[in-house]
């Protein structure tokens, strides 16, 4: 028999999951998954998808969950390149930015009035993002920025994202090697655990956080937000985290789980 510790014995009023890890894994469901949407929202409980990937946009991973057979619509969803808009055009709008990021992203905070430049000069704030174009330009660009007296700012924390094939570096790669050539400490970090997605997510759920439940495969991201926003929380062993590392974890979450339906009560 496997591990399970901690199955949680009653429903929640409303549940936060994390996807690359712990819905699907590329392009496939990770198992019970889809089984958990659908009963938690006959019961009518309340779901938000979750992601510190800026990768998609909300509308995209929308549609990814619905062709994969968990109906979505952008509402449903919070991912870090949305909490990065919503916090710059409230603490900075307009502000020129230099985006260590592809596409999605770039097109993002354009569309919401902000100037992207590479002129480190014209930099007021660096933004750092899971880039898969990574390369010495960029990173000379920032260098250049942050010594000029640019902030340094950036999307996630997490080190890679998990794949079928093993994993790709994420935006924690870029922060190092950032912070490693300006001696620079990143300034905010928007996405999960931090507590401006902490806030979005109450925002959307509009529910006392703690009749809510957070589901994810990462301690220092899902478990973490989750115990700063007054969350229960559930590891599941489908994405980065091992058994042995889960139960070794000081704090413990809450539930810990080999997959997303012993969320389910039998």
């Amino acid at each position: 028999m496997g591990l399970v510790v901690r199955r949680p014995d009653r429903l929640y009023a409303g549940y936060a999951f994390d996807l690359d890890g712990t819905v699907y894994l590329g392009e496939i469901l990770l198992p019970g998954a889809e089984r958990t949407v659908a009963s938690l929202r006959a019961a009518g409980r309340p779901i938000v998808f979750l992601s510190n990937n800026p990768l998609r946009s909300r509308e995209e991973y929308a549609a990814k969950l619905t062709r994969l057979g968990i109906p979505a619509e952008p509402g449903d969803v919070i991912n870090s390149s949305y909490v990065l808009v919503r916090h710059l055009s409230a603490t900075a709008p307009g502000a020129r930015l230099f985006v260590i990021g592809e596409d999605s992203v770039r097109s993002e905070l354009e569309s919401a009035g902000f100037v992207l430049t590479d002129s480190p000069r014209e930099v007021e704030i660096v933004v750092a993002c899971f880039d898969r174009t990574f390369d010495y330009r960029k990173l000379q660009v920032a260098f250049d920025a942050i010594r000029s007296g640019a902030r340094f700012v950036a999307t996630n924390r997490d080190a890679y994202c998990p794949t079928p094939e093993g994993g790709l570096p994420d935006c924690g790669a870029v922060i190092a090697a950032v912070e490693a050539a300006t001696g620079h400490p990143v300034e905010e970090v928007v996405g999960k655990p931090s507590p401006i997605m902490g806030r979005v997510l109450a925002e959307r759920l509009g529910l006392r956080p703690d009749g809510c439940l957070i589901a994810g495969d990462r301690l220092e991201t899902d478990i973490a937000m989750g115990r700063a926003s007054g969350m229960a929380t559930a590891l599941v062993l489908t994405g980065v985290t091992t058994a042995g590392a889960a139960m070794t974890a000081d704090p413990q979450p809450d539930f810990i789980l080999e997959r997303l339906d012993q969320l389910l009560q039998d």
